[in-house]
């Protein structure tokens, strides 16, 4: 964060204290940022060596933690799958967000060697959860850093996948800044895996160089996401939010999906849109490209989008390349609902895995199986609740049926399911049948509500359900 942002926040928050080491800025100890990884270290310039040279420090009972998301450092992490196997190193713990690749370390051969740890569980580790030889941390967002910074995970070795560097030294942590640089700050070794593809972003993502331990070289695609095939049902809940929840002016945050790209695709006629978003992906660009995303209506961070992290297809990467319109930040910054809570017509759309008639939303778990994680839903849509210009948009989105043709909405979550977002927290929902508003609605109301826009076949069943549940029928007022 420059000199400049962080005295802009200071004058829209007054949460600034004063520095007092290491050049650390502390808001009221809800975001903690430290700038040291910034300065040239003098004299220090870090070996080029091998992946297999650069993975050798790792030994037994080391915490590893990697980069995630499309910077998911895979050619370190997979030299440090062959590293433990080869030398029959034991009790290595691997912590990281989503990552995208193979995770080999996660594979059942490897379960005396590795243990993945997930802050956000991704697929390729969601079967070694499921058979107890991974973790999964539930958390929110923004507080992941406070991991690193309270001690709670104290890494030995952190992956990095960054730029080349600059005439300066100076390398950019690209399309994941999230939770990395709280990392890196408490971590003992650095190794970077230094790519030409990686794109060089602005914002809270420089580092110099000389701050690695180990740099290898690599030439390295990065993972891509393009927008999928948009079913009807995604078309019509995204033209309802676009034509009903979403005002020009409005400041959004989406995270990627078919949902989140219907919308996009449906706000090619809005005027002055922001992003202030964990991620974004590709449907972004066009509406950049056509001129509905300006951020001029922001009162933080005019003129530019704000994320933490993004994965999408080589366009979305070109796009950020370079581009001082994006500002990528930290997201113990981005995703602190002190900070959200300022945005101009907050606009949060989440997706969820089922929602029950009063309310409650699980969106990390199938009953007992742990499916992702908690991410940013909760910070967002809190976050927006409580906008402070009273306009904040909550939204939970979702087809009304499974693919097997199971209604979403249901009587009760699954058991063992888990509540990510409360009933207290939910405002809107939206399936294809419309939209649900439940803020302030007693639960026999709510129930109303819900089993409207639940799918036709199974509104009796719900109806009679909630009918049981509450000794009177569900309705309106």
């Amino acid at each position: 964060m420059s000199q400049q942002l962080a005295r802009h926040v200071g004058r829209v928050n007054k949460f600034l204290t004063a520095a007092t080491t290491n050049a650390a800025v502390v808001h009221n100890n809800f975001f903690t940022y430290v700038n040291e990884l910034s300065h040239p270290i003098p004299s220090r310039e870090p070996p080029i060596v091998s992946a297999e040279e650069a993975v050798s420090c790792i030994k037994s009972g080391d915490v590893v933690f990697a980069q995630g998301a499309a910077a998911t450092p895979n050619v370190l992490l997979n030299a440090m799958t062959q590293h433990g196997k080869c030398n029959k190193l034991e009790n290595i713990t691997v912590c990281h967000m989503h990552t995208e690749g193979p995770a080999e370390y996660g594979k059942p051969e490897y379960q005396d060697i590795f243990r993945s740890n997930s802050f956000f569980m991704g697929g390729n580790v969601r079967k070694a959860v499921a058979e107890g030889r991974a973790d999964n941390v539930p958390i929110f967002l923004h507080e992941i850093p406070q991991l690193f910074y309270k001690k709670i995970v104290q890494p030995d070795v952190t992956f990095i996948n960054v730029s080349p560097p600059d005439r300066h030294g100076y390398c950019s942590l690209g399309t994941s800044v999230d939770c990395v640089r709280a990392g890196l700050l408490n971590s003992k070794k650095i190794v970077a895996q230094i790519n030409p593809n990686m794109p060089r972003t602005f914002g809270d993502s420089i580092i110099h160089k000389s701050h690695f331990d180990f740099a290898v070289e690599v030439n390295e695609k990065l993972p891509q996401h393009g927008t999928g095939e948009i079913s009807p049902v995604e078309q019509k809940i995204g033209k309802l939010i676009a034509e009903n929840l979403v005002k020009d002016g409005a400041t959004l945050q989406m995270g990627i999906g078919s949902i989140p790209d219907a919308v996009l695709g449906a706000l090619h006629n809005h005027k002055d849109l922001g992003i202030h978003s964990e991620m974004f992906a590709n449907g972004v660009v066009e509406l950049v490209k056509k001129g509905c995303v300006t951020n001029s209506k922001k009162t933080m961070h005019r003129g530019r989008i704000v994320g933490s992290f993004l994965i999408g297809d080589q366009a979305l990467y070109d796009f950020v390349n370079d581009n001082p319109f994006i500002e990528m930040l930290v997201i113990d910054y981005v995703n602190n609902t002190s900070i959200v809570k300022q945005q101009p017509r907050m606009t949060a759309i989440n997706s969820c895995i089922e929602v029950d008639l009063t309310g409650q939303v699980c969106s990390d778990s199938i009953g007992t199986r742990f499916y992702s994680g908690f991410g940013g839903q909760v910070d967002f849509i809190r976050g927006a609740a409580e906008g402070l210009d009273g306009m904040g948009v909550p939204i939970i989105a979702m087809p009304s049926t499974t693919k097997k043709g199971e209604s979403k909405i249901v009587p009760v979550l699954k058991p063992g399911a888990g509540v990510v977002t409360s009933r207290a927290h939910v405002h809107y929902v939206v399936t294809e049948h419309g939209i649900a508003s439940l803020f302030g609605k007693n639960v026999r109301q709510r129930m109303y509500e819900l089993i409207k826009i639940a799918d036709p076949k199974h509104r009796e069943a719900l109806e009679k359900t909630a009918c049981e549940r509450l000794g009177v029928m569900p309705s309106p007022n």
